[in-house]
């Protein structure tokens, strides 16, 4: 096992004018589960696949533990790569998969077969070692891809977006299978997705790449609660959160013609004038309670998930139409017509720079 360590990592594509990955800065540390997430086109997956020994670097260097291994092969950098399309042989068995690297290694045939037991036994499919992939079910051969990357011990384990071909349903249970095995394991992983959701519920830190960029990079509580700029702000969390262009005053934010106080540090650090944008989760917004006063809006929708919903609406500021999303209860709720109004837990606003989208608190 080893860290991890890009270092003014480049990639620029011929034909392209700009990078696909810009001057990437990242250390993981050994034994972390770090999620590379953004939008498509970001360069994560390019990222892993420099890592991976599977694209040329430009610019920099990457390290693997102490060793630089910029310019090493594919094969020689002890790393192991799990697909989105699982990568199975079909004419070989679940067994003679997972132990193929092994036997392309010269192990022997009787430590081949009591690893793979070993692996298959970690992630139930001891039932399954004498079964074809075309058997399998999706998960199943998820899970086939893992056990091939687990066999053979490497320092680093790849993923790129393995649980984009499952449903929905199977998703969310191989995801926490996935993040379980990684910590028994303790092998140092790096795991592309475009899906905040995984990248929050798996990651002991995510990095958010925008257009070949690190954005931040943090635990998912400080992405979630600090997010340093505007995109991460509306890229992690789900709905987005709400970024309302507003004006400071002194203390306070105004926004659909009500003014909001401050509190905490966004009081002590927001600009006493001018144009801002003011960020509030939808879990953060409440319908008021009669003679409250907040937020005016016009609901279009409510999405009912049972004990929970999210009420969809608009409000007109200075005669510009703003989409506003709040949690309601999923039992009693307004319905799309009504006019309703929320009130902000100001103790959890957000504020950025109206020019450079950065945090301000």
């Amino acid at each position: 096992m080893a860290s991890v360590t890009f270092a003014g990592v480049t990639r620029v594509y011929p034909g392209n004018p700009k990078p696909s990955v810009d001057a990437l800065d990242l250390e993981i540390a050994d034994g972390e589960f770090l999620v590379l997430v953004g939008p498509s086109g970001c360069g994560k997956s390019t990222t892993l696949r420099m890592l991976a020994g599977l694209e040329d670097i430009d610019g920099g260097s990457i390290l693997i533990g102490d060793t630089d291994v910029t310019n090493v092969a594919p094969k020689d950098r002890d790393i192991a790569m799990v697909f989105q399309n699982y990568a199975l042989y079909p004419h070989m068995t679940v067994a003679e998969n997972m132990g193929f690297a092994l036997k392309i290694a010269g192990v022997d045939k009787e430590t081949r077969r009591k690893r793979v037991e070993d692996v298959a036994e970690l992630l139930d499919l001891t039932d399954y070692l004498d079964r074809k992939p075309k058997a399998l079910s999706g998960g199943q051969r998820q899970r086939v891809a893992m056990g091939r990357a687990i066999v053979r011990e490497p320092r680093v384990f790849l993923m790129d977006e393995p649980l984009s071909n499952l449903d929905a349903k199977l998703r969310v249970q191989t995801r926490t299978q996935i993040a379980s095995l990684q910590r028994r394991l303790g092998v140092t992983t790096v795991y592309v997705t475009h899906d905040q959701t995984e990248a929050l519920t798996m990651g002991d830190r995510i990095a958010v790449l925008k257009d070949g960029k690190l954005q931040q990079v943090g635990t998912p509580r400080e992405l979630y609660g600090a997010p340093k700029n505007v995109f991460v702000a509306g890229f992690i969390g789900s709905p987005a959160m709400n970024l309302l262009p507003a004006t400071a005053g002194s203390g306070s934010v105004s926004f659909g013609g009500q003014q909001f106080a401050l509190v905490g540090e966004a009081a002590a650090t927001a600009p006493n004038a001018g144009a801002i944008t003011f960020g509030v989760r939808p879990e953060d917004l409440r319908v008021a309670s009669p003679g409250e006063t907040g937020i005016v809006a016009e609901v279009d929708l409510v999405e009912e998930l049972g004990a929970d919903g999210y009420l969809y609406g608009h409000v007109v500021d200075g005669g510009e139409r703003r989409d506003i999303v709040a949690r309601v209860d999923g039992r009693n709720h307004p319905v799309a017509g009504d006019t309703v109004t929320l009130v902000p837990d100001m103790a959890h606003a957000h504020l950025f720079d109206a020019e450079s989208g950065e945090r301000l608190n």
